[in-house]
């Protein structure tokens, strides 16, 4: 039988946000392509997946976009829903390209450079007159009397921000590390591991890590979500694997002044760190698309993937903004790193907390909440699929 639905394409990733675009999408009656580069993806598994499409690794830039841009040239195809961190690059640079044939929410190129360089984002928050952690080049560093963060300047490598890249290809850059104060790193080593300058970035002691979600429309907000990070993929901290959803006017006024200074338009996430001393919420980077605990957001009603589509089809005024507060989801993949990253980990700035102790509070904390990303009575086969994969593959990363 022929399928006359409009269609979306969601570029997935073993990260569950792909399978709760799928959901909010596949609900709304919209016909779901799922492209990926693995078809063994617990997503694909999904009964909600009418499509899958297999397109090259990411990392490979051209061929990805090349990919991307035939599945947008299919009539039935209206919009491509940011997953990967190359995909808000390649439909911002390439944006004429693509809106021959699609609707997007992006934003503009140069407004992306600013957020994906981390030195950039933090001077975008001082402009906006909202808290920010310190952060200068490595090179330019010279105090080192408090604790310290070196990271990559750029979430995402790639020719365009990276001398050393060729244009056709990308990485994703999360190496992270901390330096006790008194205590200076060997720069040269470190600019050598990283392919780049890295940044250094005061160490925040913060109580709690947020998210912040949105979507903007042309600098002003469609629709805005806040979650509170109970553990990450590591206990020093990463992407949230337990997440609770919450309501804070003081979070909300900074991300949302942030953004406004921007003039975003479309996805958005940022990651938040409550300073313990000041009380003050510091942003850590930006990511122009969906985030990791999306599910998290879509279990408490924040249908991001849905109102994208409305926002991308023109139909703006749909976006019914809202969500319950206190819900929460579990990443259970997600929740087994974090007790690997016990074991294999150390942090001269976090104290490395008890295994058994920590196993037990996952224990009693699905227990309390039966919420999961991939996990639902109602479509088992994504759980299944994962758990055939095998969660060695979650100690392999690790250990690598």
């Amino acid at each position: 039988m022929a399928d006359d639905r409009d269609a979306v394409v969601i570029p997935a990733s073993r990260y569950p946000h792909g399978y709760a675009s799928v959901r909010s999408l596949a609900q709304a009656d919209v016909h779901v392509i799922v492209a990926v580069a693995d078809e063994t993806l617990p997503v694909t598994a999904s009964r909600y997946c009418d499509e899958v499409v297999t397109i090259p690794p990411a990392r490979d830039l051209r061929a990805y976009k090349d990919a991307l841009l035939g599945l947008a040239a299919r009539p039935d195809v209206r919009t491509i829903v940011p997953h990967r961190p190359q995909g808000p690059y390649l439909l911002s640079k390439y944006y004429d390209e693509f809106d021959r044939y699609v609707d997007l929410a992006v934003p503009r190129l140069e407004t992306l450079k600013r957020a994906h360089d981390r030195k950039r984002l933090m001077d975008a928050a001082d402009d906006a007159g909202v808290p920010a952690p310190r952060t200068e080049l490595l090179d330019e560093a010279d105090d080192w009397e408090s604790d310290r963060i070196v990271k990559s300047r750029y979430n995402l490598l790639v020719g365009e921000y990276v001398d050393s890249f060729d244009p056709g290809e990308s990485s994703i850059a999360k190496l992270v590390k901390h330096v006790p104060a008194n205590e200076s790193p060997d720069a040269a080593a470190i600019r050598e591991k990283m392919s780049h300058t890295p940044i250094v970035q005061e160490y925040v002691d913060g109580t709690d890590e947020y998210v912040f979600g949105a979507l903007y429309d042309h600098g002003e907000p469609l629709a805005t979500f806040q979650h509170r990070q109970l553990r990450g993929d590591s206990y020093t901290g990463g992407g949230g694997v337990y997440r609770e959803t919450v309501d804070i006017p003081e979070l909300e006024s900074v991300a949302r002044s942030l953004l406004d200074g921007l003039d975003w338009h479309g996805l958005a996430c940022i990651e938040y760190v409550e300073d313990a001393a000041t009380g003050e919420f510091k942003p850590i980077e930006l990511n122009p698309r969906m985030w990791q605990s999306l599910a998290c957001a879509t279990r408490a009603g924040a249908a991001f993937p849905l109102w994208y589509w409305l926002q991308a089809t023109g139909r703006p005024e749909l976006v019914d903004p809202g969500y319950e507060v206190g819900a929460g989801t579990h990443y259970l993949t997600g929740e087994l790193e974090h007790l690997v990253s016990i074991v294999r980990e150390s942090s001269s700035l976090v104290d490395g907390p008890s295994l058994s102790g920590t196993a037990r509070e996952i224990l009693r904390s699905c227990y309390e909440r039966p919420d999961f990303d991939y996990l639902h009575l109602d479509d088992p086969g994504p759980i299944l699929r994962q758990a055939r994969r095998g969660f060695a593959q979650v100690v392999d990363r690790r250990l690598g």
